[in-house]
């Protein structure tokens, strides 16, 4: 008697993708970077095919990244077209700075309401390494990374939903982070009189000046933002990207 056939193997196997190197957030980070250098200008198409092929990843993670910088607000997703880089006006750009002076001077009150004394001489010790960087003329990422670090760290002391809500709003304004480096990179003064003020206040538990000091750092950069933007115009995209679809 003949075994019986196993139709489970017998079937063809199902095409594999390939084995990704990286993850969807690392292609949306050297993606957004392209955005941010100025490599792709709005209305370029990011194809999800050519996202696979240049990336060697598989559809599943190139769908992911583009979301994630459809999140962003660095992108709009079409349904069976792809995504295309948004164009991003002054105007927006204002509503998003004005977002994050709110929250941020929300969650600065909180920390000087709330934090121990042990947190906020941590909070002081690290407004001096800020302040201590932007005299050493050290790189614009750097203090960017530690003046967020300072407002994540304060806003632990904040509700979910408001921790919540700043999250969604910086990575709205992830985009702008090149600008923001330009302005600190610049020999206009930056916003670090502001941090003092704000050291200052946190030492006398002055909760409304602290977070006024704070709303007032957003304000700078939303000046200086919109200022350079106004000033460069439109993002322009190197000849020959790959990742442009043909229909642009």
């Amino acid at each position: 008697m003949k075994p019986a056939r196993d139709l489970v193997t017998s079937r063809p196997a199902p095409a594999e993708e390939p084995v990704p190197t990286i993850g969807a957030d690392a292609v949306a980070q050297a993606l957004r970077e392209r955005i941010q250098a100025n490599q792709l200008e709005p209305g370029v198409w990011l194809r999800e095919a050519r996202v696979c092929d240049e990336f060697s990843v598989g559809r599943s993670v190139a769908r992911r990244a583009l979301r994630i910088l459809g999140e962003d607000g660095l992108v709009e997703i079409e349904e069976n077209r792809g995504a295309r880089i948004s164009a991003t006006t002054v105007e927006e750009v204002f509503e998003l700075y004005e977002l994050r002076a709110a929250l941020y001077g929300l969650a600065v009150r909180v920390a000087c309401l709330r934090a121990s004394d042990l947190e906020m001489a941590e909070y002081l010790a690290d407004i001096d390494r800020l302040l201590a960087a932007a005299d050493d003329h050290q790189p614009a990422d750097h203090i960017i990374r530690l003046s967020e670090e300072i407002f994540s760290a304060m806003a632990s002391h904040s509700s979910a939903d408001a921790r919540k809500m700043i999250a969604s709003v910086r990575r709205k304004t992830r985009f702008h982070y090149s600008y923001v480096a330009l302005a600190i990179n610049s020999d206009r003064p930056g916003p670090y009189a502001h941090w003092r003020t704000v050291r200052t206040a946190l030492v006398a538990r002055d909760a409304e000046q602290a977070s006024q000091s704070a709303r007032d750092i957003l304000y700078f950069m939303q000046g200086e933002v919109a200022r350079i933007m106004l000033s460069r115009g439109s993002r322009i995209r190197e000849s020959g990207n790959v990742l442009a679809g043909a229909d642009q």
